[in-house]
C-alpha cells in the first residue's frame, strides 16, 4: 500500500512514512477500515505505521504527532467489515470514545473497540501505539458481551493486565520474526490471554449467572474431549446432567450451534498442529483424526470452507515461510 516514496516492505512487515495528513489518512484506511482522519496541525504532521499480517490478525504499530480518527456510520455502511481492535498504549496518551464511554489511555493501557459501531481516537501530542485487529468470533466470548468493555481501560500495570501488556510489547518490538508457524502459536496464545482478561473484566469467571457458568463448563468440556468420536449433543448433555435441548439453548443464546462450536475448535487444533514443525512429518489424515476428524474428505472440505485452503497447502505455506529469513527494520518518525 504505497502512499509514500519512503515506503518500505520486507517479506513480514511493511512500513510507511506519512509526511502529511493525506498520505496517512489513506494508510490508516488501507491498513484497518475506512476511518476519518484529521489533525490540528497538518503543517507539522507526521506518522509512520508498521504491519504485520498473522493469519487472520492484522497487527499494526502506528507512530504519529496529534490527530484525530472517527469511525462514522457512513463509513460504517460503506464498508461494514467487523473486527475488534485491541489499543496497547506504548507512549504518550489518548482518548478513545465508543458506545457511549470515554477511556483515557497511557502507557501500557489496554481497551479493545469494535469496527462495526462508530467510535473516535484522539491523540493530542506525540505517541506510540499498537493496535490488534482480528475477526470477532476468534474469541469464545460472544460479541455481545464484548460491546460491555468497548472504551473501558484495562490497566497493563496490574491483575491479568499486567501479564498480557508485556507479553504484547514483546510481539510489537519482535514483529519481522513473527512469520510463519511460530507467529501463529504466538498469536494464538496472546488472543486466549486477551480473552481471559475479558472474562476476568466482565466478571464471568466468578458470575452469579449460572447459565455462564454452565456454558463455561461445557466448554471447557468439549476442548478436553476434542479427539473423542463419541462428542455428540447428547454426550456432552448427558455429561452435564441436562437434557439435549437444554444444550441447545445455551449455545443458540450464544449466538451458535453445539455443532459448529465442536467443528470451529477441531478445525482450529488440526490448523495448528498442520503448520507446527515438530509435527511436520505426522500425515495430514493423522492430525483430523487426532482431533476428531475420521472422514478425510469431509475434515478437508471443512478445512477448506474455515480457511480458504486445503490442510496440505497451508502446510506447504507454513513450510515455506519458515524458511524465509527476514531482516529487522524500522523508521524514525523524523
Amino acid at each position: 500500500m504505497p502512499v509514500s516514496d519512503q515506503s518500505t516492505e520486507t517479506e513480514a512487515v511493511s512500513t510507511i512514512v506519512a509526511c502529511n495528513i493525506s498520505e496517512f489518512r489513506a494508510a490508516v484506511s488501507d491498513s484497518f477500515v475506512p476511518l476519518q482522519v484529521g489533525s490540528a496541525h497538518p503543517e507539522r504532521f507526521r506518522g509512520v505505521i508498521r504491519a504485520a499480517d498473522i493469519d487472520d490478525v492484522h497487527i499494526t504499530h502506528v507512530h504519529a504527532t496529534d490527530h484525530e480518527v472517527v469511525r462514522t456510520p457512513d463509513l460504517i455502511a460503506r464498508d461494514d467489515r467487523a473486527f475488534f481492535k485491541l489499543s496497547l498504549m506504548l507512549s504518550g496518551s489518548g482518548l478513545l470514545i465508543q458506545d457511549g464511554r470515554e477511556a483515557i489511555l497511557r502507557p501500557g493501557d489496554l481497551a479493545v473497540y469494535d469496527t462495526s459501531r462508530p467510535y473516535s481516537l484522539e491523540f493530542g501530542q506525540e505517541f506510540r501505539t499498537m493496535v490488534v485487529m482480528f475477526p470477532r468470533q476468534m474469541l469464545s466470548l460472544s460479541s455481545e458481551s464484548i460491546g460491555e468493555l468497548t472504551a473501558v481501560r484495562i490497566s497493563g500495570s496490574e491483575g491479568l493486565g499486567a501479564v498480557v501488556a508485556p507479553f504484547l510489547t514483546q510481539i510489537d518490538a519482535h514483529l519481522e520474526e513473527l512469520s510463519g508457524p511460530t507467529g501463529s502459536q504466538l498469536m494464538q496464545s496472546a488472543l486466549d490471554l486477551v480473552g481471559t482478561v475479558f472474562t476476568r473484566e466482565l466478571g464471568l469467571d466468578n458470575t452469579a449467572d449460572p447459565h455462564t457458568r454452565l456454558l463455561q463448563r461445557i466448554r471447557g468440556y468439549i476442548d478436553r474431549n476434542l479427539g473423542s468420536t463419541e462428542l455428540t449433543p447428547a454426550h456432552i448433555a448427558n455429561a452435564h446432567f441436562i437434557s439435549t435441548r437444554h444444550l441447545h439453548g445455551l449455545f443458540q443464546a450464544d449466538g451458535t450451534t453445539v455443532s459448529t462450536w465442536i467443528r470451529k475448535r477441531r478445525l482450529e487444533r488440526c490448523r495448528r498442529d498442520l503448520i507446527d514443525p515438530a509435527l511436520a512429518d505426522r500425515p495430514v489424515a493423522a492430525i483430523a483424526a487426532r482431533w476428531g476428524f475420521v472422514d478425510a474428505a469431509h475434515f478437508s472440505r471443512a478445512f477448506k470452507a474455515a480457511y480458504g485452503d486445503s490442510p496440505s497447502r497451508v502446510r506447504a505455506s507454513a513450510q515455506a515461510t519458515a524458511h524465509v529469513g527476514v531482516a529487522p527494520s524500522g523508521t524514525p518518525i523524523d
